[in-house]
């Protein structure tokens, strides 16, 4: 009895990740993140703005203390600059958290430095999303280093 109730108890959990998958199908939202993510890595800064509304809050170390308002075109320019500095740069998705319009992802971005050094960050990004699109990207990091 007490094994079954277990087993009762994860199947719920076992039909939300798709095998071999860190996306979880419960949440139709994770597939907006998870076109972010693929655009990210293809370094098609168009398709990855396009998953944003066409204004969206960022609070992001790398623009400061405060949340800011960016356009898709800033959003963009802002990747494409990116690339410039780090041409090799991609995404690895550790783990993806989704519960009603927030999705919560665990990376590690990864790239060459100009010096010629590799270099591995550990982020954490928390989406909001309404009507398909994200409105709102939270994203924490340490950029002390």
């Amino acid at each position: 009895m007490k094994i079954s109730l277990i087993l009762l108890l994860a199947l719920p959990f076992t039909g939300c990740v798709q095998p071999g998958s860190k996306i979880s199908l419960a949440n139709s939202n994770t597939l907006v993140v998870k076109d972010l993510f693929d655009a990210f890595n293809q370094h098609n800064w168009k398709k990855l703005a396009a998953c944003y509304k066409d204004t969206a809050m960022f609070l992001d170390p790398s623009f400061g203390p405060e949340p800011v308002l960016r356009t898709r075109e800033q959003t963009a320019k802002k990747y494409q600059e990116l690339q410039q500095q780090f041409p090799d740069i991609q995404d690895e998705v550790v783990s993806v958290y989704a519960d009603r319009n927030h999705v919560t992802v665990e990376f590690i971005s990864s790239a060459t430095g100009p010096d010629g050094k590799k270099w591995r960050l550990p982020i954490c990004t928390v989406f909001t999303i309404e009507e398909g699109k994200i409105e709102r990207d939270n994203t924490y990091y340490d950029n002390s280093h």
